[in-house]
């Protein structure tokens, strides 16, 4: 039943990852394009944890955490650079 499971999660977020993707390209203005990257940042964290489930190695939990921690700072970062044009004061 855990196989089911986790291959329905990895194709929701695959397909949310390539919508994402898709909306990265084709975003009409800068937000919408730094959101469609937070939402691949998140997708790629989803997609390590289930891996992580699949195999049963507690390494890639904390690959996943790394992840979001880097993810969050990018995502301020970029954003503080569209709003001001620097990153530090």
């Amino acid at each position: 039943m855990i196989f089911y499971a986790l291959a329905f999660a990895f194709g929701c977020l695959a397909l949310a990852t390539v919508l994402a993707m898709w909306r990265l390209i084709f975003a009409p203005t800068i937000g919408d394009r730094l959101l469609a990257l937070d939402t691949m940042f998140i997708d790629a964290i989803g997609l390590i944890v289930l891996f992580g489930i699949a195999t049963g190695v507690q390494t890639y939990f904390e690959a996943a955490m790394i992840i979001a921690m880097l993810g969050f700072i990018s995502t301020v970062a970029y954003a503080r650079f569209v709003l001001r044009g620097d990153i530090i004061e």
